[in-house]
């Protein structure tokens, strides 16, 4: 079987979220106007890829917004796969290199005439079919932590395991996508250990804890949250929260706006 390319990028706007302004490059290498991505490096998570060709081929840090349509395409009779965000700039400044020599702001209806290939023209019209402005919900199922039957002392100090901190390494490397303001973590150990390589200032909220969640209290602290924010919890307490089973170390994102989740995605750290 032929190995499918994997690849991440974004479109990248700025201004108005009603009528903005988005992105385009120009690939001196291939003579085309498209959107910024690139291949995955081998281990590298698609979010973390996302931003970095970004950041390569643009010169922006970028916080991204809601997952857009995927292409699918053959490259030198390879499959390819391409995942992409929207993204909103938050630094940087343009410098023409090798992969990008030329980079243009320009409103949607110009994008659409300028871009070289049909595919990107259907991302470009999936755009406004949702709000720009979003806030990212970050749930967090714990990595990997042993067994409780192999646990010896109370349970809400037993620490992750080998590949749970492999977890908490990659979750530090791809929470960047989101910018998070917040990081909300269950009191237990492993809940607090597997946000901790990405930022030990978080706070601690005992319903979030197997012990201290409350069927009613736990759903109202998520629901009044506001901004980009991270939960760290368990399997039982998503389980309520989001009628979905986790895995031990995936985080589900919920893209709100407007007082209403427009997107949702899914993503595994291991």
């Amino acid at each position: 079987m032929t190995t499918e390319i994997r690849a991440a990028g974004a479109v990248v706007w700025r201004g108005d979220e009603h009528a903005p302004e988005v992105a385009l490059i120009h690939r001196p290498r291939y003579d085309d106007w498209t959107f910024p991505k690139g291949k995955a490096k081998a281990g590298e998570h698609d979010l973390a890829c996302a931003l970095r060709e970004v950041q390569e081929e643009t010169g922006f840090t970028v916080v991204l917004g809601r997952p857009l349509p995927t292409s699918h395409y053959l490259h030198l009779d390879r499959p390819k796969r391409v995942r992409y965000w929207s993204a909103r700039v938050v630094s940087g400044d343009f410098a023409p290199g090798p992969e990008a020599d030329d980079l243009k702001w320009v409103p949607l209806h110009q994008a659409h005439h300028r871009l070289s290939y049909d595919r990107d023209r259907a991302l470009l019209g999936e755009l406004l079919t949702a709000p720009l402005a979003s806030e990212p919900l970050i749930f967090v199922r714990h990595g990997t932590a042993g067994s409780r039957e192999a646990w010896h002392g109370p349970d809400h100090l037993r620490p992750l395991d080998a590949q749970g901190h492999v977890q908490a390494r990659t979750l530090a490397g791809i929470l960047p996508a989101y910018g998070p303001g917040l990081l909300m973590s269950s009191p237990s150990l492993r809940c607090v250990q597997t946000l901790e390589p990405y930022s030990t200032d978080m706070v601690l909220e005992p319903l979030l804890s197997e012990e201290g969640m409350d069927p009613a209290k736990t759903p109202a602290l998520v629901a009044a949250l506001t901004g980009a924010a991270v939960l760290s919890t368990h399997g039982k307490v998503l389980s309520e929260l989001l009628g979905l089973r986790l895995e031990k170390g995936e985080l589900a994102v919920r893209h709100r706006a407007d007082g209403r989740v427009i997107a949702e995605e899914r993503h595994h750290t291991a």
